[in-house]
C-alpha cells in the first residue's frame, strides 16, 4: 500500500453514501482506502472492498465482522466475538470509530481521516488470511484467488423512483372521458354502415300520363279582295300642290 494521496481514476465511485470521494490514499489487494469529505466539511477515510473480494463470500463476511464488531452496541460494549481473545480485543480498540458504513453486495465503511493515524485500512486487515488457521498459523499461507484485482467493488447505482402515478379523481375522469368518446365513436359507426343493410322505403310511383287527342288544323283559305286600282299619272298624287291655274281663275293672295 501507499500513503500518499493520488488522484482518482477510472472505476473510482464518486460518492460512497453521502461522502464525495475526492483521492486516493491507499491500494491494496484486499480494498482501496479513500479521502472523502463528509456533508459538513470534515474529512472522511473510506475502505472499499475490490471486486474480487466482495465477490468472495467468505473474505466479504471477515470485512462486515470487523465492522459490525467497531461498532458500538447499546451498553457501550462491543459485540460478543470481540472478547473471544485478548489480541482480537486490541485489534478492536485500536479501531478508529465508525462514521457511516455499507454492508450490502459492496461493503464500505467511513471512519475520520487524520493525517499519521489508522484510518478505516484498519477494517482491511482481517480480510486477508494465512496458514491454515488451525491454531498459530502454521504450513503454506492461503492465497486468494482475487488477490491481484485492484478494481473497486462499486455499489451499484440506486433504484429509480417509481413513477408518478395519477389520483382517483383523475383517473375516474379519464375513464369518463374514454367511455364518452367510445360510445360517439359506435355512434359514427353505426350510421355509417348499420343503415346501409337496411332495406330503403320503395319510391313512391309516378301517376300515369294521359294522352288527350286533339284534332289536326284545318288551314284557312283568305278571302278574295277586289283590286286597288292603280293611280294613273295625271292625278295629282295627296299631298302635291294644286296648278297655278284654276277654274275660278282666282286665287288666294300671298
Amino acid at each position: 500500500m501507499t500513503g500518499v494521496a493520488s488522484p482518482l481514476q477510472y472505476g473510482d465511485p464518486p460518492s460512497l453514501g453521502p461522502f464525495v470521494i475526492q483521492a486516493r490514499l491507499r491500494v491494496g489487494p484486499a480494498g482501496l482506502v479513500y479521502l472523502g469529505q463528509a456533508p459538513d466539511g470534515r474529512a472522511v477515510s473510506v475502505a472499499l472492498l475490490t471486486r474480487g473480494a466482495a465477490f468472495d463470500a467468505a473474505a466479504r463476511d471477515r470485512f462486515v465482522t470487523g465492522i459490525r464488531e467497531a461498532v458500538p452496541e447499546r451498553g457501550g460494549m462491543r459485540g460478543w466475538v470481540a472478547r473471544r481473545s485478548a489480541r482480537r480485543t486490541a485489534v478492536l480498540e485500536s479501531a478508529p470509530p465508525v462514521l457511516a458504513m455499507d454492508v450490502g453486495p459492496a461493503p464500505w465503511v467511513a471512519t475520520p481521516y487524520v493525517p499519521g493515524r489508522p484510518g478505516a485500512e484498519r477494517f482491511l486487515e482481517p480480510v486477508l488470511v494465512g496458514g491454515t488457521l488451525i491454531g498459530e498459523r502454521h504450513g503454506p499461507d492461503f492465497v486468494p484467488h482475487w488477490i491481484a484485482d485492484r478494481v473497486p467493488a462499486v455499489p451499484a447505482p440506486p433504484r429509480p423512483k417509481p413513477p408518478p402515478t395519477e389520483t382517483r379523481r383523475s383517473v375516474v375522469v379519464a375513464g369518463a372521458v374514454l367511455a364518452l368518446m367510445l360510445a360517439m365513436l359506435s355512434l359514427v359507426v353505426w350510421l355509417v354502415f348499420g343503415r346501409a343493410g337496411e332495406e330503403a322505403d320503395p319510391a313512391r310511383p309516378l301517376p300515369p300520363t294521359m294522352f288527350v287527342p286533339t284534332p289536326p288544323p284545318v288551314p284557312v283559305s283568305p278571302v278574295p279582295r277586289e283590286p286597288t286600282p292603280s293611280p294613273s299619272p295625271g292625278d295629282s298624287e295627296p299631298g302635291s300642290p294644286a296648278p297655278e291655274g284654276g277654274d275660278d281663275g282666282e286665287g288666294e293672295p300671298i
